[in-house]
């Protein structure tokens, strides 16, 4: 299988510690790490681990950040070939704070992440023609990302957005219906429908909301809630795996990272949730961002003992 990633690449500097700092306080953490990030790194690394071929486009500053995600990209096994260098804007970073209890906070500055533009994409045809599923994120500029979604679909493929971080404002009615599935999580689905999910009966409202827009895929994340879908199909919850959790920093990513993989080798709807939960949990039950994606076998393992 095949798939395409575009969006971000950051570093992640991040500081572990008893709690988060409150507005205007200093805390002292206990340690901190350097470590691949970005959400469309996340979700390419994510999809790598699992077995799947994956490329992903985007940008990085000509600068020692670039060189560093190059390097643990093609070590994860990502294609790198369209993941470009941009010589006038800086690799992207965020600045990540966790607490003990696994809540994170987050500041990206998105450097040459925001560059990516029309260009990029004219450069992706023959990943388009090879790719069963898209993935999109929208730490680079929407704008780019609806662009690939059209020539995935020209080329009879799938297009999944994670909308995160939170939109700030309303998609428009041309949103809705250039991708095939979203996945947003509690506050982003707020942020989309004004339908908080707390329960079933909240996600399944925010879900009719989303395809009555014209989306053929709501897929609303509740974390230790569960999934709740809706497609031309039916809809339905999707339980999560109760696992403790240390650090939820790349769970969202792990999730679609593992969707697309399991949509990516034809896995039915309900499955494929029931395989990306398992991913987004056993990415909580260890620290940093790439690098706490699960492997395969790992995932199997939760599965299989999730059914006894």
């Amino acid at each position: 299988m095949s798939i395409l990633v575009l969006g971000s690449v950051n570093v992640d500097i991040t500081a572990y510690g008893a709690r988060l700092p409150l507005p205007g306080e200093t805390v002292h953490a206990e340690s901190y790490a350097i470590a691949l990030g970005g959400k469309g790194a996340n979700q390419a690394v994510a999809a790598a681990r699992l077995g799947a071929e994956v490329a992903l486009a985007g940008r990085t500053g000509a600068d020692g950040f670039g060189r560093m995600a190059r390097d643990w990209l093609a070590q994860a096994g990502v294609g790198t070939g369209q993941l470009w260098e941009d010589a006038e804007h800086p690799t992207g970073i965020a600045t990540i704070g966790v607490a003990r209890d696994g809540e994170n906070a987050i500041t990206v500055v998105g450097g040459a992440n925001m560059a990516i533009g029309a260009e990029d994409v004219a450069r992706l045809d023959p990943a388009f023609a090879t790719a069963k599923v898209l993935l999109l994120q929208l730490e680079a500029p929407l704008a780019a990302g609806l662009a690939a979604a059209a020539k995935m679909r020209a080329a009879g493929g799938l297009t999944l957005l994670d909308p995160a971080p939170a939109p700030g404002a309303a998609f428009g009615a041309e949103v809705w219906t250039a991708v095939d599935a979203m996945t947003p999580n509690e506050s982003e689905t707020e942020a989309l429908t004004g339908i908080r999910p707390t329960d079933q009966a909240s996600a399944a409202r925010a879900a009719s909301v989303m395809t009555e827009r014209g989306l053929r895929i709501a897929v609303v994340k509740m974390g230790a809630g569960g999934v709740y879908w809706k497609a031309p199909e039916g809809e339905g919850h999707v339980p999560a795996f109760a696992v403790k959790a240390i650090d939820t920093v790349a769970a969202g990513d792990c999730f679609n990272g593992g969707l697309g993989f399991a949509l990516a080798r034809g896995d039915g709807l309900p499955d494929a949730l029931r395989f990306a939960n398992a991913c987004g949990a056993l990415a909580t039950t260890r620290r940093g961002a790439s690098d706490a994606a699960p492997t395969l076998a790992e995932v199997e393992a939760l599965l299989k003992a999730g059914q006894a």
